[in-house]
C-alpha cells in the first residue's frame, strides 16, 4: 500500500473546505456562503508586528488546521486587547466615522447584530444579504474608511491591516455569546466600567434605544 504524505492529507482538507464554500488567505479561513451569521475582526496595519504574528504562526504550525487556527485567533485577541500600535480609533472623530460606516449599509447589504470600535481593532456580528459576498462587504468598507480616517488624522498610508478573521455562527448560544463578547470587550481590556459606556458600539446604542 502507498504512503501517503502529510502534505497530500493536508491539500485533501483544504481541498474538502474550498468545496464547502471556504477560502483562505495567508493563514486565515473565510466563509463566503450567502446569509450565515459571521463575526468578524479587523485591525489597524500597526497593532500587531509582524514579526510576532510570524513566531506564532511557526509555533501552531504542527497543530491540526482546526485547532492552530483557533490558537492563533486566541493569541491575536489577547495581543490586541492590549492595544498596542497608534491605536488610532482612540481618536473619537475616527471612531465615530468608523461607527457611522458599519451602520450605513445596515439593511442593505449587511444586517448588523452587533459592533464595537476598540482603539486598534473592529469586532462586528453580521448576516451579509445574499448579493453582498463578505469578502466584497470588507475591501469597500475598508477601503472607505481607510481613506476618510487618513484624511481626518492628516496622514498617509496603510491604515487596516489587508487581512481580517471570521468565524460563523454555529446557532443561537453562540449568536448571544459572541454579542456578548463583542460588546463586552471594552470591559475585558480595562477601558470602561460597563459595555454600555463605551460609546463606539451595539451595547452603548442598545441602552439609549
Amino acid at each position: 500500500m502507498a504512503s501517503i504524505s502529510v502534505a497530500s492529507i493536508k491539500e485533501t482538507l483544504r481541498q474538502e473546505l474550498r468545496d464547502a464554500g471556504w477560502h483562505s488567505r495567508g493563514y486565515l479561513p473565510h466563509l463566503n456562503r450567502g446569509e450565515i451569521v459571521q463575526t468578524v475582526t479587523f485591525r489597524l496595519a500597526d497593532s500587531l508586528p509582524q514579526t510576532v504574528l510570524e513566531r506564532w504562526r511557526s509555533e501552531v504550525a504542527k497543530d491540526s488546521l482546526a485547532n492552530a487556527d483557533a490558537v492563533l485567533r486566541r493569541r491575536i485577541e489577547h495581543y490586541l486587547d492590549q492595544g498596542y500600535g497608534s491605536r488610532a480609533l482612540r481618536d473619537a472623530r475616527v471612531a465615530a466615522m468608523v461607527q457611522e460606516s458599519l451602520q450605513h449599509f445596515d439593511g442593505d447589504r449587511y444586517r448588523l447584530s452587533a459592533w464595537v470600535v476598540m482603539p486598534n481593532h473592529v469586532h462586528m456580528l453580521v448576516i451579509p444579504d445574499l448579493e453582498w459576498s463578505l469578502s466584497r462587504i470588507m475591501k469597500d468598507l475598508k477601503s472607505f474608511t481607510s481613506h476618510e480616517a487618513n484624511k481626518i488624522l492628516r496622514q498617509t498610508g496603510q491604515f487596516w491591516m489587508e487581512d481580517y478573521f471570521d468565524r460563523c455562527v454555529r446557532d443561537a448560544k453562540h449568536f448571544a455569546n459572541a454579542i456578548a463578547y463583542i460588546e463586552n470587550n471594552p470591559v475585558k481590556a480595562g477601558l470602561c466600567e460597563k459595555a454600555s459606556d463605551w460609546k463606539s458600539s451595539s451595547a452603548w446604542f442598545r441602552e439609549r434605544s
